[in-house]
């Protein structure tokens, strides 16, 4: 539980002071965002299935940016 909570206070430290990660996270946000429309038509075309697997494999990609800015830092505090 306190890695947990070390790495929440490095992720608001993070949000607070480092400009990319801060813009890896609003555009996470904002592709989870356009997923969860896509998801709430209902009954999706092929078109939609195709965007929303897009959006799905860039937010992954975000997240990994973000993780591997975290573990940057991660490492950087321990030395």
């Amino acid at each position: 539980m306190e890695n947990h909570t070390q790495d929440a206070d490095l992720k608001a430290h993070l949000l607070a002071t480092n400009e990319q990660f801060r813009a890896l996270a609003e555009q996470h946000a904002q592709l989870k965002h356009q997923i969860q429309e896509i998801e709430s038509r209902g009954l999706l075309t092929s078109n939609d299935e195709l965007e929303e697997q897009h959006l799905k494999k860039l937010k992954l990609h975000v997240k990994d940016q973000m993780l591997h800015i975290l573990e940057q830092h991660k490492h950087a505090s321990v030395h």
